[in-house]
């Protein structure tokens, strides 16, 4: 047995590969069935073609998104400077969910209500403002 994937469905394909681009990731291979009328698009982080998040589009819409849990629990990203990235993720509009108080673990959300927790590679930072303070948004 080998992995091969995490599959989650998607609205808006166009806003969630933006979302998932922010985090790092790109496409790597795509998948359009006209007699299925679905796209899969396969994103994954750079030189990591073996750990893909598939997202899965249907393209006449999919109106119980992104409120009827058809979603995976989460997705769970290592990062080198979890503030580093938080920071960038903050300036492009993405709301921090669980900010990385610990200097260890945050979660965001995508635009289909994935929740993806960002790990910090290794040890965990020492606490740093304005994360150590700062309060929950939302769920994660």
């Amino acid at each position: 047995m080998r992995y091969l994937h995490t599959m989650v469905r998607v609205k808006d394909l166009q806003a969630s590969m933006a979302f998932y681009q922010q985090l790092g990731l790109e496409e790597i291979r795509r998948h359009d069935s006209e007699q299925g009328r679905f796209t899969l698009m396969f994103m994954a982080p750079p030189g990591q073609p073996e750990c893909p998040l598939e997202l899965t589009y249907n393209w006449d819409g999919d109106d119980g998104l992104p409120s009827d849990s058809r979603h995976f629990g989460h997705v769970a990203y290592e990062v080198d400077d979890i503030y580093a990235t938080c920071d960038q993720l903050q300036k492009a509009g993405i709301i921090i969910n669980r900010p990385p108080r610990d200097g260890r673990m945050a979660f965001v959300r995508s635009p289909d209500n994935i929740s993806i927790e960002l790990l910090q590679k290794g040890e965990a930072l020492p606490p740093q403002e304005p994360w150590a303070s700062m309060g929950n948004t939302g769920h994660w």
